[in-house]
């Protein structure tokens, strides 16, 4: 039986002035069935580090900062190296290549019909979804997110705004935006269009249960960044890309504040859990090396958090991300989770905390024992990653293959990483990838690889869509054209908020 929202809250603070007398028992709230609303941010090839409250040293975010003071956030929370694997790992539970999900071009990023998805978990419970942003799991319409479980669609095409797949010239102000089937053109910077649509609709259902999944586009390429931010990183001597990035990362700061502003003025912040995380390791090219500019006459040297490798890597810089959890008087502030967690994770823990079916043949494992109790012991669990660049068609040769930006594997445990079975780092006392202990530990090794060869055959027949990667004519163009000759497009209404 789910309590009100009210009730659990009511139930909360008596526990927490429980706890506050017996700290034993801070863990004992009951998360599962409490069916708040929630709201999951996640930004496009920010990675790790690029946040003030991760230690960056000049990059100005107070308030995601302020966000991750308030949460349960997890230090060693993992993704897969590029953006659709992850979206569909996340959005079912299952390890992207169960998905069908190999790679970010063209057909091989369509996430297999077959897959169960997070929304459609939630609606059985009464919640409704919206997402706002990117979905990129598919351009045909039985592909997108209006079949897939969400009743509110405010998405761009493909991997992001102006790709060629994307709707033709599109550009990140102004973008013309796919509204529930309808093609519109909106005002405004991307990001700040996004989040002014979700809180329109989180506006309108804050009355019951909601999934809002706001998925921007940004910092990912082309580095565009709003005017002033721009003006702001130029004024330092910043190069255009990295104007673009940063500029993008402290709008999206920006996009936050308001946000949370907007859930405490709606008497939400009690109801709503709140997560942020980011899709894969941080773009090299838009966080760029050495010394970017000056300030007061200091430099402002790019920061990645002393992780090795990035975005399309197989190192840790290529899949560790933040993920802040946040919900106001029912999680542990400033608690910091330090076991081994994954994009995988995020829906079983949706589902038990909605009250819903958590489905039992997943990859995923709930989080609620670690949100209820950070310092409880973790699984030692095996988590796999493959970078899954290779060319169409290609998977048989791939297993091993270990092609820069293309291939490369990796094997994660609680204290190791095996990286393309020929580095091997003690993640807990070398969290930098610097010393290879490969021949020093042979039976790590051969533990560990023996893993990856056993879930690779796992994987391999559920990959449905390899030597399908050309999508000629493009879907999503042919849906554009169809509107534009029956009546072009429209402007999008903006919100009220």
């Amino acid at each position: 039986m789910n309590i009100s929202k009210s009730t659990f809250v009511k139930c909360v603070v008596m526990a927490a002035g429980m706890a506050a007398a017996h700290p034993a028992l801070a863990s004992t709230a009951a998360l599962t069935g409490s069916k708040p609303n929630i709201i999951l941010v996640m930004t496009d090839d920010q990675g790790y580090g690029q946040l003030g409250c991760q230690g960056h040293p000049w990059l100005e975010t107070p308030h995601i900062d302020a966000l991750y003071a308030q949460s349960t956030s997890f230090s060693s929370f993992h993704v897969s190296p590029t953006c659709s694997p992850t979206r569909s790992a996340l959005l079912t539970g299952n390890v992207p290549f169960k998905n069908g999900v190999t790679h970010t071009g063209g057909a091989r990023s369509r996430m297999a019909l077959s897959a169960v998805t997070l929304p459609q978990y939630l609606k059985k419970v009464g919640y409704t979804s919206g997402i706002f942003g990117k979905w990129h799991l598919g351009l045909e319409e039985k592909y997108q997110p209006g079949a897939r479980g969400f009743d509110e669609v405010f998405v761009h095409g493909y991997g992001g705004i102006g790709q060629a797949m994307d709707v033709p010239k599109n550009k990140y102000y102004d973008p013309v935006i796919r509204h529930n089937g309808i093609f519109v053109k909106t005002k405004g910077f991307c990001t700040d269009v996004f989040f002014s649509q979700a809180l329109g609709w989180i506006k309108q259902n804050k009355d019951k249960p909601f999934f809002a999944y706001i998925a921007g586009n940004a910092p990912h390429g082309p580095f565009v960044a709003p005017n002033d931010k721009k003006e702001k990183f130029s004024r330092f001597g910043f190069k255009p890309s990295q104007q673009g990035f940063y500029g993008m990362v402290e709008n999206i700061d920006d996009n936050v504040g308001r946000l949370m502003s907007c859930l405490k003025e709606w008497g939400l912040e009690e109801n709503t859990l709140v997560i942020f995380m980011s899709d894969n390791g941080f773009v090299a090219a838009g966080t760029g090396s050495g010394e970017l500019g000056t300030r007061d006459g200091k430099p402002m040297t790019a920061w990645h958090a002393g992780l090795k490798g990035s975005k399309k890597s197989p190192h840790e810089g290529g899949t560790k991300v933040p993920a802040f959890f946040r919900w106001k008087g029912v999680l542990k502030e400033g608690a910091v989770c330090t076991a081994l967690t994954a994009h995988i994770d995020i829906l079983p823990t949706l589902v038990e905390i909605a009250g819903g079916d958590v489905p039992k043949d997943i990859d995923g494992k709930s989080l609620v024992p670690l949100l209820q109790n950070p310092d409880a012991e973790g699984l030692d669990r095996n988590l796999f990653f493959h970078i899954g660049r290779w060319g169409n068609g290609k998977a048989d040769q791939s297993k091993y293959d270990k092609t820069p930006g293309k291939a490369g594997f990796a094997v994660r445990t609680a204290r190791y990483r095996l990286v393309n079975n020929e580095e091997l780092y003690d993640i807990l006392n070398d969290p930098g990838e610097i010393q290879n202990l490969y021949s020093q530990k042979p039976e790590v090794v051969q533990s560990m690889q023996a893993a990856y060869d056993t879930w690779w055959d796992e994987v391999r027949p559920f990959m449905v869509n390899e030597g399908q990667q050309q999508m000629d004519p493009n879907p999503y163009h042919v849906k554009y054209k169809q509107q534009m000759e029956q009546g072009g497009i429209p402007a999008w209404t903006v919100p009220e908020i």
